[in-house]
This record gives structure tokens, C-alpha cells and sequence, in this order.
């Protein structure tokens, strides 16, 4: 591993983590994992918006419930 890459990180990590590589490394190997499954929801998010027939399901969905959303709400406006 480059020494200048451990020494930045060294350098920006929490102080309980600079003395501790072992550590330092699991809890950074943690945040890329967690980092790389939230981007991959991103992503399949993404797709699933724009996929025609999941819009349209979602949008059927949606006219469906409008009679619901306004029960017993009178003078208040619809979600």
C-alpha cells in the first residue's frame, strides 16, 4: 500500500482509528460496502422509475386511491 495513502488517511481518520490499522481498515472496508449497496439501490431505483410498465402500474395504483385519500378529510387537502 502506498505510504503517502496511509499516511492521508492516518492524517483525516477519527483519533481512535489512527492507532489502530486493523481497525481502520475493517471500519473503511464497512463504509465502501455500505457505500456500494446504497448506489446499487440507487441504480435499481432508477431503472425501476423508468421502466413503462412499473410507471404505469404505479399509476394505476395511485387513481385507484384517490377516492380514499380525500375520505373524511373535508377541507384538507389530498397526500
Amino acid at each position: 500500500m502506498p505510504r503517502n495513502l496511509l499516511e492521508e488517511v492516518s492524517a483525516i481518520a477519527p483519533r481512535d482509528l489512527r492507532q489502530n490499522f486493523n481497525r481502520l481498515v475493517s471500519t473503511a472496508l464497512h463504509e465502501f460496502a455500505k457505500s456500494q449497496r446504497a448506489r446499487a439501490f440507487e441504480r435499481e431505483m432508477e431503472e425501476m422509475a423508468s421502466d413503462p410498465q412499473i410507471r404505469a402500474e404505479c399509476e394505476a395504483i395511485e387513481r385507484e386511491f384517490v377516492p380514499a385519500a380525500l375520505d373524511g378529510l373535508r377541507g384538507h387537502q389530498a397526500w
